[in-house]
């Protein structure tokens, strides 16, 4: 039962790499395994059978979540936007709770430390807003290794730091369109360099992540939590006090209790 159900959290994650507005890290942290994610890879050697047991699961859900399951997500977000938006918004809303509760467990609760998830929380705003104001049609055949290598690097921040789409840094780069046509074609020699650059970012930005845990725990988790927040206004589906606001309830309702399914 663990693995199937760390295998549907790595499908989510994987998703979270490839649809417009989506996070990775958002998923990590809502499915409450950012900080365990990340220590079992950066210490994989310490406890490797555990690790392996963790990771295999969440890795093949996002291999299925790149290549497969994020064309049925992206089916569903084109064909029924509202409810699948709200349950996504629903996913993100139920997790804020224990979010609160797990940074709170060990350390008391100030006032000043909200003001690190407004400052996050403004700047997932922001982020939503550039997204929303870039095209997606940039295209280019001509991409060097090397910038390939660099875009696939940044795009290593969106899929670590919860609330960064990593969609909103490849449209940046002009990348988007090739790297979606590139993944449903298997064209490598897009995908290698993009896939070096990410793994290699990752690397430096979980190591990063993993140090300001460790320093400032309660200042960078509160900031998470802001970050987490703003990815809702992504989502945010337009409706109104009629039949269609009555089924987004529903649906954020729905999506608050599954995301309960995943809970420990």
């Amino acid at each position: 039962m663990a693995f199937l159900q760390n295998c549907a959290m790595g499908i989510a994650i994987g998703s979270g790499a490839i649809l417009p507005g989506l996070s990775s890290g958002v998923f990590c942290v809502i499915f409450g395994i950012y900080e365990k994610l990340i220590d079992s890879i950066l210490n994989f050697f310490k406890f490797p059978k555990k690790n392996f047991k963790f990771l295999l699961p969440i890795f093949i859900g996002m291999f299925i979540g790149v290549f497969i399951f994020s064309n049925l997500i992206n089916y569903f977000l084109i064909k029924i936007p509202l409810q699948t938006k709200s349950i996504f918004i629903g996913l993100i809303l139920g997790s804020i709770p224990s979010l609160f509760k797990e940074v709170n467990k060990n350390y008391k609760f100030e006032l000043k430390y909200l003001l690190f998830t407004l400052i996050s929380f403004i700047i997932g705003i922001l982020s939503v807003f550039l997204e929303s104001n870039i095209s997606t049609n940039i295209t280019s055949v001509n991409f060097n290794y090397f910038y390939l290598l660099l875009s696939g690097f940044l795009m290593s921040i969106g899929v670590i730091v919860p609330g960064v789409s990593s969609t909103v840094i490849l449209m940046l780069m002009g990348v988007y369109s090739s790297y979606i046509s590139s993944i449903s074609s298997l064209y490598f020699p897009i995908l290698i360099p993009l896939g070096i650059g990410l793994i290699l970012g990752s690397i430096i930005f979980m190591k990063i992540t993993n140090f300001l845990l460790k320093k400032f725990y309660i200042q960078t988790f509160y900031t998470i939590i802001g970050f987490t927040l703003g990815s809702i206004f992504v989502l945010f589906p337009n409706v109104h006090s009629d039949l269609n606001g009555l089924i987004c309830i529903i649906c954020i309702s729905i999506g608050c209790l599954i995301i309960n399914l995943f809970k420990d």
